[in-house]
């Protein structure tokens, strides 16, 4: 029997808020655990919520950018359950009323088709603590530091068929809140985590299977590997005799297996009933107006202008696009080298080859963007050759200053003197009388291969710093003269 998958997402992004989504406390990574939970956010006795009016403003801006209805009412709801990490015995979140309502976000397949995947809501909520399973010998301990953190939940619609397909559409959520400045979406330090739920059908049929949560998977790769290995386990287990039991499951990564974590609750289970200590939030059109005029340009209109304005392919424009601090750096490097397909080149080519092998980061970079274009200026004025300016950037990149103080140092400028090269050039045929003997021999159609012997001589002489076209050009005069 051949299955269908239907896979639908549910994104948990922090919020780029300095402060909790009710309270005043600290939601800044890495502090010792238990530092930053005020009573508030133990839900202790004699205090009250204040809603943090940064949340409501980027939860607005994402859902502009998905095109989606924005809540102009929204209210706050309690969803009970009880967990060690979850101090209040219930979490405050968005249920009838969330602030974004249904929008889309348009994905690219691998055959270069554009699919569209719906956004049914995206409510904004507050985290919960974080459970400890190491170095407390067999025990758990409990660092409520997250707890009360501002989360906007974007829930899809099950509109995803493969887990490339799930891939793609989490990177690109991920490359929208960073340029929107809705969160750093640091999946490692937990601003972005995805629940996947995933169901077979045989193909064909419309009537979804029955789903399986795949739980707080924090990065592209694992998303891609969770997805995959729970659809293998639901077939097998079908095709078996078996039934898929509705229930949340955890991914180990070290044994490519997703397994069992609990029954999954529906609704009703959590008993969802309206906060009693926050009011619903009205905001009008003009608010909404006012943050839509101050979006930034955004992933896909950036692709457009690259592809427009700077004659980039499609998938140069894609790639430099998706990450906003890699645009930018491209841009910046294209605005001063004045070649913007050249610095395209560099920045999809050296420089990521370097970045990746060092795990480090655009921003990261030992090499700016200011310096990457002095280089690829001195490429183009023929100072420097192809092979000289991987060596003058490998230079840089080891911190040893501009490409002119590089391209000194270490003597790599370009011999562009037609004299000087001419010279070089005869004193290489006067040389090597076997190698003319046999040019001047052959076919006219097979002496173009026969000049690389030539080049190369005169490369070496010149100790690399002959201008390699105008070494081609007066050589093949001067050969063909012979003739």
């Amino acid at each position: 029997m051949q299955w269908e998958t239907v896979i639908g997402l549910e994104i948990h992004v922090q919020l780029a808020t300095e402060s909790k989504i009710f309270s005043g406390a600290s939601t800044k990574f890495g502090a010792e655990p238990n530092t930053q939970a005020c009573a508030l956010d133990l839900g202790l006795p004699g205090v009250l919520p204040v809603v943090n009016e940064k949340a409501i403003e980027l939860g607005v801006r994402f859902g502009l950018a998905i095109d989606a209805e924005i809540g102009l009412k929204s209210a706050f709801d309690r969803k009970n359950y009880f967990y060690p990490d979850l101090p209040k015995g219930y979490q405050t979140t968005q249920m009838d009323y969330p602030i974004v309502g249904v929008g889309h976000l348009d994905i690219e397949l691998e055959d270069g088709t554009t699919k569209r995947i719906g956004v049914t809501r995206a409510h904004l909520e507050e985290d919960a603590g974080k459970s400890l399973h190491e170095d407390f010998d067999g025990q758990s301990g409990i660092d409520l530091n997250r707890a009360g953190t501002p989360l906007l939940e974007i829930v899809s619609e099950p509109d995803i068929r493969s887990a490339k397909e799930a891939v793609a559409y989490v990177k690109k959520m991920h490359s929208l809140i960073q340029y929107l400045d809705v969160s750093d979406g640091n999946m490692a330090e937990g601003s972005m985590r995805v629940d996947c739920n995933v169901s077979i059908r045989p193909k064909g049929q419309e009537e979804f299977g029955t789903r399986t949560e795949i739980k707080n998977v924090n990065s592209f790769k694992f998303i891609e590997k969770a997805i995959n290995t729970e659809i293998e386990r639901q077939i097998d287990l079908i095709e078996d005799g078996g039934t898929v039991v509705q229930e949340t499951r955890l991914y180990d990564a070290a044994k490519d297996e997703t397994r069992s974590m609990r029954s999954k609750e529906v609704a009703n289970d959590y008993r969802y009933f309206p906060c009693p200590d926050l009011l619903p939030i009205h905001i009008d059109q003009s608010y909404v107006d006012n943050i839509k005029a101050s979006l930034p340009e955004l992933p896909d209109q950036k692709r457009d202008r690259f592809q427009k304005d700077m004659g980039l392919s499609h998938y140069d424009a894609s790639v430099l696009s998706a990450s906003r601090d890699l645009a930018n750096y491209f841009e910046a490097v294209a605005d001063e080298a004045k070649d913007a397909k050249l610095a395209a080149n560099w920045v999809m080519g050296e420089l990521s080859k370097f970045l990746n092998q060092s795990e480090l980061d655009i921003t990261q970079s030992p090499v700016s963007a200011s310096q990457l274009a002095g280089m690829l200026v001195r490429l183009k004025d023929d100072t420097i050759s192809s092979k000289g300016a991987k060596t003058v950037f490998e230079a840089m990149w080891e911190g040893e200053g501009s490409a002119d103080e590089v391209i000194e140092k270490k003597g790599l400028k370009q011999v562009t003197d037609s004299g000087a090269i001419e010279a070089i050039v005869d004193e290489v045929i006067s040389n090597c009388p076997a190698q003319v003997e046999q040019y001047t021999s052959a076919e006219p159609d097979k002496r173009g291969k026969m000049v690389g012997f030539f080049v190369g001589q005169v490369m070496k002489a010149s100790k690399g710093t002959a201008n390699p076209g105008q070494v081609n050009q007066v050589l093949k005069k001067k050969l063909d003269a012979l003739c």
